[in-house]
């Protein structure tokens, strides 16, 4: 499916499953907990208890993580259903999706324009896709790639609910240069929407556009201790 650029679609996130990014990182009695997860906004609140009390019980966490992850996860959702029912504007926007993670000894950098219109993208089969290409073999770096992208995507598609909101106050033309100001990419969607197949979100090269190509590095056992000592003092 398509957004149209002519009008509004209600807000969701741009992908073919409506799937929120959900992320964790809570302390409690010297112990700490971080995961990054999707969760499907339309799932009873109940899969939220058992999974918080899956994860207190398989982790061995002091129980008072129970109620931690839980409100954590509902808060979460809540921001996410309070658009939902809003009109956002996707249409004719491409925007720059930009990689730059660590998971475990794998670090990844890309950069690359994604259709935000495109409401069939995968950005798991995508990652699944480019962690081939580029031999990964880490099974967990390519969940880490799609949560990156549904974070970014997600980010994009509140402010596109704020751009919509701002331009029915302002009374201007739905299709003038309010709607693109979210993206960075703006100045470049009339031209790039024209490089989208119908099934494809992703454009990596093209002639006068900067060319990124992906990176990938396997760090040292030294290098990985350096770069977890550093992230627990920002962390305090």
């Amino acid at each position: 499916m398509k957004a149209s650029g002519k009008g509004p679609v209600k807000f969701r996130m741009p992908t073919a499953e409506n799937l929120v990014p959900i992320r964790l990182d809570i302390q409690f009695e010297g112990q700490r907990y971080k995961d990054a997860f999707t969760w499907n906004p339309s799932d009873p609140d109940n899969e939220i208890v058992v999974f918080a009390r899956r994860t207190v019980k398989d982790l061995k966490l002091p129980p008072a993580f129970f109620s931690q992850i839980s409100q954590s996860i509902q808060s979460q959702l809540a921001d996410f259903r309070a658009y939902e029912g809003q009109d956002m504007y996707t249409g004719e926007k491409i925007i720059p999706i930009k990689l730059d993670l660590r998971v475990n000894h794998t670090l990844i950098k890309d950069q690359f324009l994604w259709d935000l219109n495109n409401f069939e993208s995968d950005p798991e089969e995508f990652a699944r896709t480019l962690c081939k290409d580029l031999g990964v073999e880490d099974p967990e770096v390519g969940p880490a790639v799609a949560f990156a992208i549904r974070e970014q995507l997600y980010e994009i598609a509140v402010q596109s609910v704020s751009s919509a909101r701002e331009s029915r106050l302002s009374k201007k033309s739905r299709r003038g240069s309010d709607y693109g100001s979210a993206s960075k990419a703006s100045g470049l969607s009339m031209d790039l929407v024209k490089l989208f197949s119908f099934k494809s979100s992703v454009v990596r090269k093209r002639k006068d556009l900067d060319v990124y190509e992906p990176m990938v590095d396997l760090l040292t056992n030294e290098e990985v201790d350096a770069l977890e000592a550093r992230e627990e003092r920002h962390a305090r």
